[in-house]
């Protein structure tokens, strides 16, 4: 089974926040981000997948999951690349 790690962001006052999850359906998780049945740090905007990576696994996805979150620089590098195409 496939799954997918995935960052997620919303613009608010021209200010980018980002999130980082996991799943096996990202459409659907999305869907559920933006109907406030996410996590309860995404409610209340509308959210855009940004980026993902398929991952072979479970545990592989946790594991990159961590990763991402805790890769400042790769995040950072992310939210840039996408403002720049988002102005």
């Amino acid at each position: 089974m496939s799954c997918f790690v995935y960052i997620i962001g919303s613009f608010k006052e021209d200010k980018l926040t980002t999130y980082v999850g996991w799943t096996n359906n990202i459409d659907e998780r999305l869907i559920k981000h933006n109907s406030n049945k996410g996590a309860k740090s995404t409610k209340g905007r509308q959210w855009e997948l940004i980026y993902y990576e398929e991952c072979d696994s479970k545990s592989e996805a946790l594991k990159r999951e961590h990763q991402i979150k805790n890769d400042r620089k790769f995040r950072n590098y992310i939210k840039k690349e996408y403002s720049n195409a988002h102005p």
